[in-house]
């Protein structure tokens, strides 16, 4: 007995097939590749000068270049300066205001250097470390309300630039915009030159510098010199030893050695068990394929899968058909109805026939043998009673 599949699409068709989905994904891909690109030319056009917050060249909505050209357009010369060595060689030429932000990539003798040669300096945004070492005693001490505070000093600067609304406070002796017992400015008159410190990111950038005093208090703490030089700190600017280990620094030298040596490992075992598809075989279609193969190939997949019953029970539905067919049923007579007769036309126990073609239920393989072999004798005495000249046994 054989048994043949159905008629399959040749190799000859799926090329075609196979071409026009390549080409749709080339489609896609090209498509995708100018969309990118119109997207990233009209973005460049359209995008602002903005560099990190607080720069005086960037024209963001959180830089600063707007008080910088305040201050130029009030005669005071700003230079900007991206490294320390050309901030201390611009403080060497004259009376100068220096902006310094927060520089973690500084050490302590490096911050207190540059600010020594300035005659004022403005911390901008400023930390504990920067405010402790510049001035001692101060510390951050939260935020103010988001309201507009007035000065509460006899500090000129403050008092002619009004209320403002200072953002971070800081706790110190004497300052300006008093909040609880912090300040929104901090000063320090020492050694004839004085020290500021405000929170510049609610109040100096672009986007909030027109808003109460904001602009006036900014050109009073940083125009009181011809000059003003403001420091751009980076990561590269660094005088720290040491402040980047790497991966080997941290781990024993041994380590690296025997991280390559996995990775060999890794490639040899994967080279050695990795399977690899071969070239494709065309075959011609339709294939015969033999019953018996068909038959023990689904043997196994029951058994692979370790499920009895349902082993049994396509067992039971091709003896049930058979003896239907012995008895001269319908075929769409029940499994009861056909277990009832065979019973009777056997005289064998309806119960017991009952029990092999419906109730009984295989635990295991060894169930499902013993089933087996009971369908099979069931069946040899229905044959025997209906046609006892034909019975092969």
């Amino acid at each position: 007995m054989t048994a043949a599949t159905p008629p399959q699409t040749s190799t000859q068709d799926a090329a075609p097939r196979r071409g026009r989905r390549i080409a749709a994904w080339v489609a896609i891909g090209l498509a995708l590749l100018v969309i990118g690109g119109i997207g990233g030319a009209m973005s460049a056009a359209n995008q602002w000068a903005q560099r990190d917050a607080l720069d005086p060249d960037s024209t963001g909505p959180a830089g600063t270049r707007a008080l910088a050209e305040i201050l130029r357009d009030h005669g005071v010369e700003v230079r900007v300066a991206r490294d320390r060595a050309s901030a201390t060689e611009a403080l060497g030429t004259g009376p100068a205001t220096l902006v310094l932000p927060d520089a973690p990539a500084l050490s302590d003798d490096a911050l207190a250097d540059l600010a020594a040669r300035a005659t004022d300096v403005v911390l901008v945004e400023p930390r504990a470390r920067t405010l402790n070492l510049l001035l001692t005693g101060s510390a951050p001490a939260g935020v103010a309300p988001d309201t507009a505070i007035e000065p509460g000093c006899d500090i000129e600067d403050a008092v002619r630039a009004g209320a403002v609304a200072p953002g971070a406070v800081y706790s110190g002796s004497d300052g300006c915009y008093p909040v609880d017992d912090a300040f929104g400015l901090l000063v320090d008159g020492a050694d004839g030159g004085r020290v500021f410190a405000v929170d510049a990111r609610p109040l100096f950038t672009n986007e909030h510098l027109a808003e109460n005093g904001n602009a006036a208090l900014a050109a009073n703490l940083m125009g009181r010199h011809p000059l003003v030089v403001w420091y751009v700190p980076s990561p590269a600017d660094t005088d720290l030893a040491d402040t980047n280990p790497s991966l080997g620094d941290l781990t024993p030298p041994w380590v690296s050695a025997v991280v390559v040596l996995l990775l060999l490992a890794g490639i040899a075992a994967g080279v050695w068990r990795g399977r690899r598809f071969g070239p494709l075989v065309a075959e011609r279609l339709p294939v015969t394929v033999r019953a018996s193969e068909t038959t023990e190939g689904r043997a196994r997949l029951y058994a692979r899968a370790g499920d009895p019953l349902h082993a049994a029970d396509r067992l039971r539905i091709g003896s049930l058909r058979r003896i239907a067919a012995l008895l001269g049923l319908a075929g769409n007579a029940a499994a009861p109805e056909i277990a009832d007769a065979a019973a009777g036309r056997a005289g064998l126990d309806r119960r017991t026939v009952r029990g092999i073609l419906i109730d009984d239920i295989p635990r295991g393989d060894a169930d499902l043998v013993a089933l087996s072999t009971r369908l099979r004798d069931l069946e040899d005495a229905v044959r025997t009673a209906v046609r006892p000249e034909r019975n092969p046994r």
